[in-house]
């Protein structure tokens, strides 16, 4: 395919994917009040300052759902899009790379929503005094919610990334296990920068999992990423090694 023909399918799987978010969110309108009550839980009572607010924070909550649910969608196009680049043996692997990576954004989002959140949004409020009382916008919460979910969601898709770059040949197993001590200094600046507050244990409880799943990744590369002559054969280096001293 030419350069133009890479533009014009990554603006097909573009379309295909928007659509999907759109007739999901479309979907999601109709839950949209149960969903608001959903998760606004953990910052308890909320409040809408503008007489718009109640609305767009409904449509707010629709485009968030139908993101979450158009997640096996957007892999299975993304993975349309880098299939022409692989073996025909790989290509037969898309349905357990979309369900894996599903299941690995909603478990990060499911982490986030049920233990990262309460934690943090207690945490902060935990600021007021008796002069001090927290009055929380339903817009700006929802926001921030939405944004801290997804963010999770898509950092527990390492393992997922992982596996197409040492397919595509761009990293192996050794560079993962010899990059350990900045992956280690990398993933506590993630931590940091996406927890809701700053507190240590909001942190290490990104920290913790994102660094198993590091871990994690260097062995699914091991076992699936593509090996290098030296890596498939190594009997071959060492008797050239042999045959040079004996020389």
């Amino acid at each position: 395919m030419s350069f133009l023909e890479h533009l014009e399918e990554l603006r097909r799987r573009l379309i295909t994917c928007a659509a999907a978010v759109l007739i999901l969110s479309i979907i999601g309108y109709f839950f949209s009040g149960p969903m608001v009550d959903f998760i606004t839980k953990p910052a308890g009572q909320v409040y809408f300052m503008s007489p718009t607010e109640g609305f767009s924070v409904r449509i707010k909550i629709s485009l968030f759902g139908g993101l979450i649910a158009a997640v096996p969608v957007i892999l299975y196009q993304l993975w349309r899009f880098v299939a022409p680049g692989l073996y025909k043996h790989e290509i037969h692997v898309v349905l357990p790379v979309v369900f894996f990576g599903t299941v690995f954004f909603l478990g990060g989002s499911a982490f986030c929503f049920f233990l990262v959140l309460p934690v943090g949004v207690k945490f902060l409020l935990g600021f007021g005094t008796e002069n001090l009382k927290p009055l929380i916008s339903v817009g700006r919460y929802v926001s921030f919610a939405a944004w801290m979910t997804l963010a999770f969601g898509a950092v527990f898709e390492m393992p997922i990334i992982a596996y197409f770059l040492g397919k595509a040949g761009l990293i192996t197993h050794r560079t993962l296990s010899r990059g350990r001590r900045y992956a280690i200094i990398i993933i506590l600046i993630v931590a940091g920068l996406i927890t809701p507050s700053p507190d240590v244990f909001s942190q290490m409880m990104l920290a913790g999992p994102l660094y198993i799943l590091y871990e994690a990744s260097i062995v699914l590369v091991r076992l699936t990423g593509k090996r290098k002559p030296e890596e498939t054969n190594p009997k071959n280096e060492v008797d050239t090694s042999g045959s040079g001293l004996a020389g």
